[in-house]
């Protein structure tokens, strides 16, 4: 059995997305998320970005920032076979949908996974472990 980890990136600010994802998996993740974010915390997310067999990308309604799309983008043009993308419709407008789903597309296109909801990214991580 291989030592597959999971890096857990995107939306923070509350959102709970990984608290519902965590006990899903059967494989062992990075969860950035930190009391003060510090140049330590983000030294520790690059290295976990780089050392994880995969970096997930969730994208909920309470994001704040873009930055967590800009780094999906960039990890599937640099690292695609690595680089899974989802969004949680609930909450967006069917405009921000429409702009997620582009994205989501051209995640795809450049070789990376995009899936529809945390059953699906859990479902893919559990079977490739």
């Amino acid at each position: 059995m291989k030592n597959i980890k999971v890096f857990l990136g995107g939306t923070c600010n509350k959102s709970t997305w990984r608290t519902a994802l965590i006990p899903k998996l059967k494989i062992d993740y990075f969860n950035p998320l930190v009391e003060v974010w510090t140049e330590e915390a983000y030294q520790e997310e690059l290295l976990q970005r780089e050392r994880c067999n995969y970096c997930l990308y969730v994208i909920t309604v309470e994001m704040i920032g873009v930055y967590s799309i800009a780094e999906a983008i960039d990890d599937s043009n640099k690292r695609p076979k690595k680089t899974i993308f989802c969004f949680i419709e609930a909450g967006f407008s069917k405009h921000q949908i429409k702009s997620l789903k582009a994205v989501g597309k051209m995640v795809q296109h450049n070789g990376a996974y995009w899936f529809k909801d945390l059953n699906e990214v859990a479902l893919f991580l559990n079977q490739n472990q």
